[in-house]
């Protein structure tokens, strides 16, 4: 908390009521969470994605003894790329109850920590002609760790950004971590470009760790910027009165069970991203689509979400999260059909079309709203943990969603119907879903979490005095 100036309550919910100085002062505030959580997103997904191409193009043959079957051995490696989705509910609630209770600076430095070393350990990993069965031992261990940071990374940096945003840009600022993400991934699938391109012997022997090492500068420039963080003013004044909870995850679940289930549903929209980037990319190379071809599909539909995202969310400042939310999940779930058959029929100009669609306009637009939205769903004496632990409930059923769809698809080639399935279901619930949950982006920063109705924020009764305030026992 700053020792020199201290911005008012946010109760109109409007920045331009601010004068001059405390605009600024709240800007400034709200640009560095922002940035702050763009360069967290950039490092967790870069960490996440560098491992989820390598499931998919090398650790099959480098981690596992010859099944005689590729499409077991995939299923095998996949598999290790589902445990860290086993593990980040467990980080979650971990790290989530810290965040409540310590603070979100603290915990965000160290899950970047947490990351950042073991993305580069798996980089200096012993294949399993070296040492065997060792060998994925040890990547399970170190995935399992990636698997704790991510469980509270993205949480805590929309907690933080949420808090730190006036109401009229709360959906702006938390979705750069939406962007770093996006970012990440372009880092990633620029860092195995070259690797793709080298000859199969220095590929698989030493040419496939120099994008996983590579991670140590991702992590020295986000640790630099994330260090010059402040607590929220929110949070700070709930820990200097003594208000933080003893157990808010416990807390959590009794008084906001509802939020929990809605958000752990509506982060099924995230199959999405999961399948097209593991499944999408080892589907392709399997029907005969070059392997960098596919990463430069990736590659340009992600430059383009990085643009998209914060745009799709000022969208949801203006007109609200649910309709925006909600018009990207339901254009997705009829979009993944067009997408894998353009791979299925080898079309390409048609795969970069259809995966340009999704990943920067309709998964943009879901994916965009949810930093926001999830954290306004939640009072701040628990929102790390309801954050927290409710997208990653969600967000584990689609970390095995590329092992369920290479089991489902086999080696028939022409069988991706299970795989496009997989992805209409979950977003197809998560609209369902999102139409039955509260809107917020109107509702003031001390309001957040309250019991307050739909028909009430329509009507704009929130501006009132009469709503209870954030320290209420609910």
């Amino acid at each position: 908390m700053s020792t020199t100036h201290t911005a008012p309550r946010d109760t109109s919910g409007q920045l331009d009521t601010m004068s001059p100085e405390d605009q600024q002062y709240r800007m400034v505030r709200a640009k560095r969470a922002g940035w702050s959580a763009f360069l967290g997103g950039a490092l967790e997904y870069y960490d996440f994605f560098v491992y989820a191409t390598a499931a998919s193009l090398i650790f099959p043959r480098v981690f596992f003894p010859d099944t005689g079957s590729d499409a077991l051995t995939l299923v095998a490696s996949f598999g290790t790329l589902g445990v860290a989705y086993v593990a980040r509910p467990f980080g979650a609630i971990f790290f989530g109850h810290l965040g409540d209770r310590v603070g979100r600076k603290a915990i965000l430095l160290a899950t970047l920590l947490l990351m950042g070393a073991a993305t580069f350990l798996i980089g200096i990993l012993p294949t399993y002609a070296q040492a065997g069965l060792w060998a994925p031992i040890l990547l399970v261990v170190l995935r399992l760790a990636q698997g704790l940071s991510a469980g509270a990374e993205i949480a805590g940096a929309s907690a933080l950004s949420t808090e730190e945003a006036p109401v009229g840009l709360r959906g702006f600022f938390p979705s750069f971590s939406i962007s770093g993400i996006a970012a990440g991934i372009v880092l990633a699938s620029l860092a195995f470009l070259p690797v793709t391109a080298m000859d199969e012997e220095a590929m698989l022997s030493w040419g496939w760790r120099l994008p996983f090492l590579a991670s140590i500068l991702v992590l020295a420039v986000a640790w630099f910027v994330r260090r010059s963080l402040q607590e929220p003013e929110d949070f700070q004044e709930t820990k200097d009165a003594g208000e933080q909870e003893k157990a808010p995850f416990l807390v959590m679940l009794r008084t906001h069970p509802v939020q929990f289930v809605q958000i752990s549903i509506l982060s099924l929209q995230v199959v999405t991203n999961t399948l097209m980037q593991a499944f999408g990319l080892s589907y392709a190379t399997q029907v005969g689509i070059d392997s960098s071809t596919m990463l430069w599909v990736t590659i340009v539909g992600n430059i383009v979400a990085i643009f998209t995202t914060p745009a799709a969310a000022y969208l949801s400042d203006r007109i609200g999260r649910r309709p925006t939310f909600v018009a990207g999940t339901a254009t997705t779930a009829v979009m993944i059909w067009v997408y894998f058959n353009a791979i299925a029929s080898g079309n390409i100009a048609l795969v970069f079309v259809a995966s340009t669609t999704i990943l920067g306009v309709t998964y943009a637009l879901s994916n965009a709203v949810y930093p926001a939205w999830f954290s306004e769903l939640f009072n701040v004496k628990v929102r790390y943990s309801g954050v927290a632990v409710g997208l990653q409930v969600g967000i584990l059923v689609s970390g095995f969603t590329p092992m369920i769809a290479s089991a489902l698809v086999g080696d028939n080639y022409a069988n991706w119907g299970p795989a496009a399935w997989l992805v209409s279901g979950a977003t197809i619930l998560a609209t369902l879903v999102a139409l039955t949950t509260r809107e917020t982006y109107k509702t003031p920063l001390a309001e957040l979490g309250n019991p307050v109705s739909d028909a009430e924020i329509e009507a704009g009764l929130h501006h009132g005095s009469q709503r209870p305030s954030q320290r209420a026992t609910r």
